[in-house]
């Protein structure tokens, strides 16, 4: 799996629990949760969605590094 096909799953998962996200908008190095108004609880519907999708877990300790949706992605490809 490719950055481009893990970009476009993170960008389906957020969809899931913000269907309002236009995704030309969000930006790859600026803070993910900002961008899509996501509250705490949202963030870990987001969390659970992308383990789902790509069979990877993502441990609580891991969170921290998961700020941009470029970190997301490098996360989720170094990982796959």
């Amino acid at each position: 799996m490719d950055e481009g096909e893990i970009r476009a799953g993170v960008i389906a998962t957020l969809r899931m629990i913000a269907p309002e996200i236009e995704e030309a908008a969000i930006e790859a190095d600026a803070p993910l949760r900002d961008q899509v108004d996501l509250d705490s609880m949202d963030w870990l519907n987001v969390i659970l969605g992308l383990h789902e999708r790509f069979g990877i877990d993502i441990p609580e300790a891991d969170y921290g590094r998961l700020g941009t949706l470029k970190d997301v992605v490098a996360y989720l490809a170094a990982r796959a």
